[in-house]
């Protein structure tokens, strides 16, 4: 199967794990019910209740869908990256213990990596490598 095509931008972020400028991505001031998939395979990564404004400049979530995303050491050795469990798209990087939310997490995303669905439409079927 053939993930969905992506932008020039899209895949500097997904594919070569850059970061896109701090509030400038569409979903940074955002907040509207449904769910956040993954801008290349479409896997459901967030829902809209998990995002909180953490002042960042990206959005930020504190909670995933289970098995949604996984976190792998990022190059530097420093930071803990996300990426979409399903098909490896660079999501953003994980940060713990600043007390932003009760669950102490934020998951810190680059708004090219992921798509919005509205709560009353139906999302497109997750493509699996």
């Amino acid at each position: 199967m053939k993930f969905n095509d992506l932008t020039s931008k899209e895949k500097e972020v997904i594919e070569n794990k850059g970061t896109e400028p701090p509030f400038s991505g569409e979903y940074n001031d955002f907040y509207k019910n449904g769910t956040f998939i993954c801008r290349r395979c479409n896997n459901p990564l967030f829902s809209s209740k998990a995002k909180f404004d953490a002042g960042c400049g990206w959005p930020s979530f504190d909670e995933s869908f289970p098995n949604a995303i996984k976190h792998t050491l990022d190059p530097d050795g420093l930071r803990i990256e996300v990426e979409c469990a399903n098909c490896g798209a660079h999501l953003g990087h994980e940060f713990k213990g600043e007390h932003l939310t009760k669950k102490n997490l934020r998951e810190c995303v680059n708004s090219l990596s992921i798509r919005f669905i509205p709560e009353n439409e139906e999302a497109p079927k997750v493509i699996y490598e």
